[in-house]
């Protein structure tokens, strides 16, 4: 049976909290950078278990603030994976820097540490990996790499919060490395503001920068000036950037994180409810799912402090199709969701089939031959925490559905 209404891709999770602390913030007079982003700063920190952190008004900021302050230059380069958002890549040539690209592992989407070596040149500066969907990379291996080679990892965390790798929060400082970690409060993911971002770091030169550089390379705690305490004189110390978050978008921020686990959770069980409905179906391939099995400490129970070893913040539910078990193809199966009033995705055309990079890098689609495969098939299911369990059957159903009319 189809649905009613139609079910969108994906929605925020905002009740009275949000508008109160938006409320209380538009009455204080104080809308712009202040107390309220300072706090989100604070609790966020707390939360992930950074010593820094500085909000932005997106993760997009965030990277580019990361790579100035660690010293990117022209020329130089940064190594990331091609099966990510634009963002990832095109902060790089904000520097006139150039994003190389390294495949991915096939059972998670993420870079492959194994391929990383290979890249790497004497112009190499960092390593972008991307925690896709809220699944963390192989930090380890990758961390391994950026010591030997002096390399700063910049973490895109867009999809990663709240994500676990071997029992430590995302976030987390990276030992013997610079090392940033970039979040996202777009409106898709566990926790928003509308639009946001967020580094967290524990090298202090690296917060100090990034601080300063994204309010216009004014001397810090400029905004002060505005308040009782605060002086009218300020300096530039840099050519800097016009980044900073505000007060009304950290109000909704705090008002986010304090529910993050409750959402989060939900997030789980929908993703877990998916898993049961789709594991048997051979047309199907559901995601690889750390909360309830990974292979380095074996089967694990749901909700059990061994499985919070490795979590996954279930930002994205990434389906892969079967493809030679099926009739159609991966936009013949989005579209035929619709037509049960169920919105679905694909994440990401991967970056080197865009026209910019085919062009000014001369690749093909096979250059990247995992990253390509995997595409072509894949299909990202709604999951937030608004989603009831009849949102969630309805999906089911249809994706059942579809599968049974067009399997092979």
């Amino acid at each position: 049976m189809t649905r009613s209404v139609f079910l969108p891709f994906a929605l925020p999770d905002v009740d009275q909290n949000e508008y109160e602390l938006i409320r209380q913030t538009l009455n204080s007079g104080w809308i712009t950078t202040g107390p309220l982003t300072r706090r989100f700063e604070s609790e966020f920190a707390a939360f992930v278990g950074a010593k820094h952190a500085i909000a932005v008004n997106s993760c997009t900021a965030a990277m580019h603030l990361a790579l100035e302050a660690i010293g990117l230059q022209r020329g130089d380069e940064v190594i990331t994976t091609p099966y990510t958002f634009a963002a990832t890549a095109e902060v790089v040539r904000y520097f006139d820097a150039k994003p190389v690209l390294v495949d991915i592992c096939a059972e998670d989407f993420n870079i492959d540490p194994e391929r990383i070596e290979a890249a790497i040149t004497p112009r190499t500066k960092a390593i972008i990996p991307v925690h896709i969907a809220g699944l963390a990379a192989r930090l380890d291996e990758i961390t391994e790499i950026a010591a030997r080679y002096q390399l700063a990892i910049i973490e895109d965390a867009a999809h990663a919060f709240p994500t676990q790798y071997k029992g430590r929060m995302i976030g987390q400082a990276l030992p013997g490395i610079q090392h940033a970690v970039c979040f996202s409060f777009y409106a898709t993911k566990t926790i928003t503001t509308g639009e946001g971002g967020m580094i967290v770091t524990d090298n202090d030169q690296i917060a100090e920068r990034c601080r300063i550089m994204a309010l216009h390379g004014i001397s810090r705690d400029a905004w002060k000036r505005y308040t009782a305490e605060g002086s009218w004189y300020y300096e530039i110390i840099a050519p800097g950037y016009k980044y900073n978050m505000t007060d009304i978008a950290a109000a909704m921020g705090l008002a986010q994180l304090a529910k993050a686990e409750r959402m989060a959770s939900r997030r789980r069980i929908i993703a877990q409810m998916y898993n049961d409905a789709f594991s048997d179906l051979p047309e199907l391939q559901t995601p690889l799912d750390p909360d309830f099995h990974c292979p380095e400490i074996g089967p694990q129970q749901p909700n059990s402090q061994e499985n919070r070893q490795q979590s996954h913040a279930w930002h994205l539910y990434m389906l892969r199709l079967n493809l030679e078990r099926l009739t159609i193809d991966r936009g013949q199966f989005i579209e035929l969701l619709k037509t049960y009033n169920i919105g679905a995705s694909v994440h990401f055309i991967p970056l080197h089939l865009h026209p910019y990079y085919r062009e000014v890098y001369k690749y093909q689609p096979q250059d990247f031959p995992i990253a390509y495969q995997q595409y072509l098939r894949e299909v990202s299911l709604p999951i937030y925490s608004k989603m009831s369990d009849e949102d969630v059957n309805d999906v089911i159903a249809a994706v059942c559905a579809v599968v049974a009319e067009h399997r092979r």
